[in-house]
């Protein structure tokens, strides 16, 4: 199970006796139980057992005599009494310059409703909301505690939330200590906004703020968190049970991923329940860490949560991707009651997500659905290319009796542009290569063409931007989505068939992940042979791939000498390409 060490070690049981247990035998055990959550940020705070797994090494930052939740995982940011393996030596320097701090102690003043900014130390700590919210809302009791403050039940006093509870997150000022702390409340209250409308997504009511704090008034959810629940079952569910869960997790992310936004911390503890109901829907909430994203950008700053963290975060360059690793997690979590990458230590934890692999052997994973398996496996993949995307997740076949809508994916722009961009030779392998899909590719492919909304069977530039804006919310705009556009400028004097829409839509990385990709790439160089190979000269393939005379002497294997095609590797290298970084090495 990837553990850094394999040493007993010495514990104490719930009934005080002392025992020794080997670290390898986690792969049965339970997640240890808490209690319930009940809304915003909440965290409750129950002692933390010896055997716990997320025992941390670090000292509580709640009050004398109240102990942390058990299970909750360690670190809202990563955090170490020793300095961590390479590549995460830079994260603690990354983390005291953005200012991060332990969670108040002790309750947060009242609201004044005429508090003005606060410029400590020319600090601009004003946010521009309103500073009524004593006039607006009644607050009530403490209802949960997290890293960046804590969340309070409130009722309505007038306007069209009279009467109606609802959860009010208060984050201190006083623990804002940077630009970069300020602008990340600013912007989780943009996103919220921006984000609006989706059912499984936490409703934002209004933001207020005062000398003191900044007050988000949310949705209240009574039914407690996705961890919570787990816990409750002795930390398994059926596998029916899971994929009703996934899904609500995968359709959220989908949207979110579309309207160029990554969550950054997906967690059980990151979900609620709107009731205590068992078929209570659930909804995404703390948006804390979350950042708009243009459709090429790679992120570097590294946030989130120990045990759910894509290892290209610890590598410090990542997108949207790093949001399914974290899917993939809880699906593991919630299949067989255990982690997939553990450890005693944050820096154990990250040894593991970059070096280990999960355990699919332990029981109950014998007994888990192949379709099950395979789903954690294609979100569980180290090279974050051959990740499924939220959208084709909700397409896999373990989720697929779900009878769940597969939302537009923003993958498919990104391929197509590149496609239309392409050299005639680079969309003849592609197109060959569509023709040995699988009926479980062409599913998803089916399923993205129709959201286009085909006239005659045949699709344009405008078609694509017609699904683009019937999907639009303002944190597209935020996050230059839109901007794909022009880039597939080219397909303004064309229009497209199905066919050549799957050649466009298809990633040559995802489908290496599949079990079948020999077969499928070995049907694929056969039409290629009929349709589209032809001489190619090492010069002319090195400026088909973009690269100089360096990579000559790589590319002449491609080449066969009897007449100067492409051979069966050379082709599936072609598919893909190479860069000057990967020529020299087989390290992704």
């Amino acid at each position: 199970m990837g553990h850094c060490c394999s040493k007993s070690v010495s514990v104490v049981d719930n009934d005080g006796n002392t025992g020794s247990v080997d670290p390898s035998a986690r792969t049965a055990a339970t997640l240890p139980v808490s209690s319930n959550s009940v809304a915003g940020d909440a965290r409750s705070g129950k002692a933390t057992p010896a055997h716990s797994f997320s025992a941390s090494p670090f000292p509580s930052p709640l009050p004398a005599g109240v102990a942390p939740s058990p299970a909750r995982t360690p670190g809202r940011k990563f955090r170490w009494p020793l300095p961590p393996p390479s590549p995460a030596r830079p994260i603690m320097a990354i983390l005291r310059r953005r200012g991060q701090e332990r969670p108040p102690e002790g309750p947060t003043p009242i609201p004044e409703e005429n508090g003005e900014g606060d410029r400590e130390g020319g600090l601009d700590k004003s946010f521009g909301y309103a500073k009524n919210l004593g006039a607006k809302f009644e607050l009530g009791k403490e209802v949960g505690r997290g890293h960046f403050g804590h969340t309070c039940w409130a009722k309505g006093k007038k306007g069209v939330l009279k009467g109606q509870a609802v959860a009010v997150k208060i984050v201190s000022k006083a623990k804002m200590t940077t630009a970069i702390a300020v602008e990340d409340v600013r912007r989780e209250v943009k996103i919220l906004k921006a984000l609006s409308g989706h059912n499984n997504l936490v409703k934002f009511h209004d933001a207020f703020e005062d000398a003191n704090n900044v007050y988000i008034v949310m949705e209240l959810c009574e039914g407690g968190e996705l961890l919570d629940r787990i816990l409750s079952r002795g930390g398994r569910y059926t596998e029916e049970d899971a994929k009703k869960i996934v899904v609500q997790i995968a359709s959220v992310v989908a949207f979110c991923h579309l309207q160029g936004v990554v969550h950054r911390d997906l967690k059980p503890e990151n979900f609620l329940f709107v009731t205590k109901n068992e078929d209570a829907p659930m909804k995404a909430i703390d948006f804390g860490l979350s950042d708009f994203i243009r459709p090429d950008q790679r992120l570097n700053d590294i946030v989130g949560s120990a045990y759910y963290v894509a290892p290209e975060v610890l590598h410090r360059s990542y997108s949207v991707e790093a949001d399914l690793w974290s899917i993939g997690v809880i699906t593991y979590i919630l299949l067989c009651g255990s982690r997939p990458f553990w450890a005693r230590t944050e820096s154990g934890i990250f040894r593991s997500v970059l070096r280990a692999d999960p355990n699919f052997d332990d029981s109950p994973w014998p007994l888990v659905s192949p379709e099950a398996k395979d789903f954690v496996r294609r979100l569980l993949n180290k090279d974050h290319r051959k990740r499924m995307t939220a959208a084709q997740a909700l397409s896999h076949p373990w989720l697929r009796d779900e009878n769940c809508a597969v939302p537009l994916d923003i993958l498919i722009y990104k391929l197509v542009r590149s496609y239309v961009r392409a050299t005639p030779f680079k969309r003849a392998a592609l197109k060959a290569l569509s023709k040995a899909l699988t009926e479980d590719e062409l599913i998803y492919l089916r399923a993205q063409f129709g959201l286009l909304e085909p006239k005659d069977g045949c699709v344009s530039l405008d078609n694509f931007r017609a699904a683009l804006m019937r999907n639009a919310t303002d944190a597209m705009r935020e996050s230059r989505v839109p901007d794909i556009l022009n880039l597939m400028e080219p397909l303004s004097y064309k229009r497209m068939d199905f066919e050549e829409f799957c050649a466009a839509a298809i990633s040559t990385y995802q489908l290496e992940a599949l079990e079948g990709w020999e077969d499928i790439a070995s049907t694929a160089f056969e039409y290629f042979e009929q349709e589209g190979n032809r001489a190619i000269s090492v010069m002319e393939l090195a400026q088909e791939l973009n690269l100089g005379p360096q990579v000559y002497t790589l590319l002449k294997d491609w080449i066969r000498n009897s007449d100067g095609k492409l051979n069966f590797l050379g082709y599936t290298k072609f598919l893909h390409g190479v860069t000057i970084r990967n020529s020299g090495s087989t390290r992704h």
